[in-house]
Parts: C-alpha cells; sequence; structure tokens
C-alpha cells in the first residue's frame, strides 16, 4: 500500500474500472479528491466520524470552487475548439496539467490534517460513504469499485 495519498492516489487511479467510477460519481456532485482520500483513510484503518469528515469537507470546498473547478471548467470549454486548433490544444494541455497539480496540492493538504489521526477504532461511519455524501447511495456500485481497486494498491 502507498504511503502518500499522491501515490495512493495515482496508483488507485490507473486501475481497471476506477477512472469510470470517479466521474460517475464526481457526475452526480462527490469529490474526487475527497473519495480518494477516504479510501487511502480506509485503508489505513483511520477512524471516521462526522467532525472527521466536516473538517477533510470544508478544507476542500474553498479549493475545489476557486482553483480545481475553474480550470477543469475552462478545460473542458476548449475541449471541442482544441481538435481543430494545435494553439489550443497546447493551452488545454497546460490547463489540465494546472487542473492535475491543484488536485495534487489538494490532496496534500487532506493528508496534512488527516495523517495524525487515530486507527483502528470503531467510527460511526465510513469515509466513502460520509464523503461521498449524496451521491453515495445511487452509486453503491461505483464506491464498490473504488474500493475493490483500492485493496490491490
Amino acid at each position: 500500500m502507498s504511503s502518500d495519498l499522491w501515490s495512493f492516489s495515482l496508483a488507485t487511479y490507473a486501475r481497471p474500472g476506477v477512472e469510470d467510477a470517479c466521474l460517475q460519481l464526481q457526475t452526480a456532485g462527490a469529490n474526487v479528491c475527497l473519495l480518494l482520500c477516504g479510501l487511502w483513510l480506509e485503508q489505513r484503518g483511520v477512524t471516521c466520524d462526522e467532525q472527521r469528515v466536516s473538517e477533510l469537507q470544508a478544507l476542500t470546498e474553498p479549493w475545489d470552487i476557486e482553483v480545481v473547478q475553474p480550470l477543469r471548467t475552462l478545460r473542458m470549454q476548449w475541449k471541442a475548439r482544441a481538435l481543430d486548433d494545435a494553439v489550443l490544444k497546447g493551452m488545454r494541455e497546460q490547463i489540465k496539467s494546472l487542473e492535475l497539480e491543484a488536485e495534487r496540492a489538494l490532496l496534500s493538504r487532506l493528508e496534512g490534517v488527516a495523517q495524525e489521526w487515530t486507527r483502528n477504532d470503531a467510527g460511526s461511519m465510513t469515509w466513502l460513504e460520509g464523503l461521498a455524501g449524496t451521491a453515495a447511495n445511487p452509486n453503491r456500485d461505483a464506491l464498490q469499485v473504488l474500493r475493490v481497486a483500492a485493496t490491490g494498491v
């Protein structure tokens, strides 16, 4: 198992079915970085409770709204036009790199908050369901894909 959240996230995301599951959950309103953090915490046996879930969500929301989402929106807006415009295609790739770096920074911040949390106590909820929020119920299969993939990391 990868010890740091970034390496764990890359390894997990590369496993079969994970990208599709993450995009399905993202479309339903879940934050993929939070879900990957939740998987990492579950794999490490870290206790999940409402206060910790809220703390991770409070850290994630402003960064996601102010940094990640604007980059993603711009990248997606340029998708069709970049097919026929080499300059725009190159700029879109730069935006994609910035988006990935913003996600890496977020994962680093999440890891920083969570690294001192206790392990192996019975929590009141599981990380994935707690962090997926309303996206969890209709997407249980996608959450299971993530859990299975994480066991092989």
